[in-house]
């Protein structure tokens, strides 16, 4: 599953952040301001001078020294920045990247350039800088030069090309679930031909969209910025983008949050049992808000039951596809998208109601427009990106570890175990880049960042799409790690979604944490000041200092109010 969901965006149903109270606390902002007006772009080099253009070696110096020339492009900068295809051999082939930059509202309180990467992969980090306001507070928005860039392969740079529009349409409708001999070797088929259309209709490029070279490209970012560190928000796949990052760079890394975390050492089947798992437990929360808050549930008067239900929707689909407006008919493969789409924010629970009802009554036209949304494609059956093709181009160039057929099914009940609903989904999604053809000139590194500067990790308890679990990995796993956990509903934080439950904790990476319970603070150098009760009651609905006295944060699980304090 993709971690990334662009097709929202399309609906115009936003409101992913970035956790603002924890988030704001690392990348060292002030008290919420009024807004005096837009920024003017800055032209790289900044003021860090020579020392933030120096290249890792002599080779790569002009593109660390190149002036970024921003024009102009609507209410914010574009710019281009050349990178080489293929590090090993910089003087070679080049490629362009898009950038898009949403200038500081308050060029006198201007802090510097916030680079961010949604996730995906494959989703395009211009419309995520382009949205800094839905995503972000002001309290980033007024300080931060915010620049998001489509990694290489994806978006407006150099994008990867595996399918034509009419393929894509039956890419969505693909039968995951296979029940037969033949409908195994046609799924395995349509995975081979996606493989394959990358490397012919996209030559060279498919073996060179990969993380680790993304990494790098970021890398080359922020030599052009002129910054000497790099202040970065990273969401989803975004994470193992900057946990990446830091990895190559740990010297060059500066204040990094990564939300709704993946854990880079899964092998593809843990990963997909473990996000089936998340998406059940999606599910299941989303049955139980219905039977909780309503006096009469249309799925039902339990949870097991409502589930159930769903499960017969898709079992029916298998055999009787839905009509779903002109020619086109909802099978159960787009079903399965449709319903995953809404689990990713709890805000976009209503829209799931509806798509179901409207399918309990046979009309399949809600669930497909899910589902096209998930896959960006618009109305007139075009697709307004490639992500879909990047997600899968770039998940098969990190790790080609795929499944036979045969192993697949001795793995289906372990997968049903941890997802009754979308355990088979996912279990056969594990075969997909069996065939994929690219290959990668530099596999992914181990990552534990060794001398980089706390990197804050964030994870919530019911994520679908990134379970908790993981966020706990990657924070043990980097050595300067710091976890924040929150309880709540959806993929990564969500801006307009109240905090529920219990307080969150930050807790310390495994090499620095004390003996004995975890401790809401992690002491030790660097810039972050205020870690800790990162709820509405702390933070109120404008942000630190809005909810109780300055400098003083509320009373959390039943504990008298703490004083907040600091590092350094």
């Amino acid at each position: 599953m993709r971690r990334w969901l662009v097709g929202l965006l399309v609906l115009g149903l936003v409101g992913v952040t970035a956790g603002v109270g924890v988030t704001m606390a690392l990348l060292g902002t002030h008290a919420d301001r009024p807004s005096t007006g837009a920024g003017v772009p800055r032209v790289s080099p900044s003021p860090a001078g020579p020392e933030a253009t120096r290249a890792p070696r002599p080779a790569l110096a002009p593109y660390y020294g190149q002036r970024l020339d921003w024009q102009p492009c609507g209410d914010f900068y574009c710019a281009r920045l050349t990178v080489p295809l293929d590090y090993a051999d910089p003087g070679g082939e080049t490629i362009s990247l898009a950038l898009l930059m949403r200038p500081a509202s308050v060029p006198g309180e201007r802090q510097g350039y916030l680079v961010v990467n949604p996730g995906g992969p494959g989703g395009p980090g211009t419309d995520y800088a382009r949205g800094a306001t839905t995503y972000f507070r002001r309290q980033l928005t007024d300080r931060f030069d915010v620049v998001g860039f489509d990694p290489r392969g994806t978006g407006d740079s150099s994008p990867v090309d595996c399918l034509t529009d009419d393929q894509l349409d039956r890419w969505i409708s693909l039968d995951r679930t296979p029940e037969t001999p033949a409908q195994e070797r046609e799924l395995q088929a349509a995975f081979d031909r996606f493989g394959a259309g990358c490397v012919q209709r996209s030559g060279a490029l498919a073996s060179h969209i990969s993380t680790v070279e993304a990494a790098r490209d970021i890398d080359v970012l922020r030599g052009a910025l002129g910054e000497r560190t790099l202040t970065y928000f990273g969401a989803s796949y975004g994470t193992k983008l900057g946990a990446t990052y830091a990895e190559l760079f740990p010297d060059r890394a500066g204040r990094l949050v990564l939300d709704g975390a993946l854990d880079p050492t899964l092998g593809v089947v843990a990963l997909n049992r473990q996000q089936a798992g998340g998406f059940e437990t999606a599910l299941r929360a989303y049955v139980a808000n219905c039977v909780d808050s309503t006096d009469s549930c249309f799925l039902g008067d339990s949870v097991d039951g409502g589930v159930a239900r769903i499960e017969g929707l898709l079992g029916d689909l298998e055999r009787r596809p839905l009509p779903a407006g002109g020619s086109r008919q909802l099978t159960s493969g787009a079903a399965f998208f449709g319903i995953a789409t809404p689990l990713y924010n709890r805000d976009y629970w209503f829209l799931l109601s509806n798509a179901l009802k409207d399918a309990f009554d046979g009309d399949g036209r809600t669930l497909q427009d899910l589902a096209d949304a998930y896959f960006s494609r618009n109305a007139d059956g075009s697709y307004a990106n490639n992500s879909e093709e990047a997600y899968r181009a770039i998940t098969c160039l990190d790790d080609q570890g795929s499944v036979t057929p045969a192993r697949v099914e001795r793995l289906l009940p372990g997968f049903e175990r941890s997802s009754p609903t979308f355990g088979e989904v996912f279990a056969w999604d594990s075969v997909g880049c069996a065939g994929f053809p690219a290959r990668a000139e530099e596999q992914p590194p181990t990552i534990d960042a060794p001398g980089a500067p706390p990197i804050l990790v964030i994870g919530t308890t019911r994520d679908p799409a990134t379970p908790l679990a993981w966020a706990r990995a990657l924070a043990a796993q980097l050595d300067s790690g710091v976890l924040v956990t929150r309880d709540g509903d959806g993929h990564r934080l969500q801006r307009r979604q109240p905090v529920r439950g219990r307080c969150r904790r930050v807790i310390p990476a495994r090499r620095h944490r004390p003996a004995g319970r975890p401790r809401l603070l992690r002491r030790g150098p660097g810039a972050l000041r205020l870690v800790g009760d990162i709820s509405r009651r702390a933070w109120g609905p404008d942000g630190p200092g809005s909810g109780g006295e300055p400098g003083v944060s509320p009373g959390c699980c039943g504990r008298p109010p703490r004083r907040r304090r600091t590092w350094g």
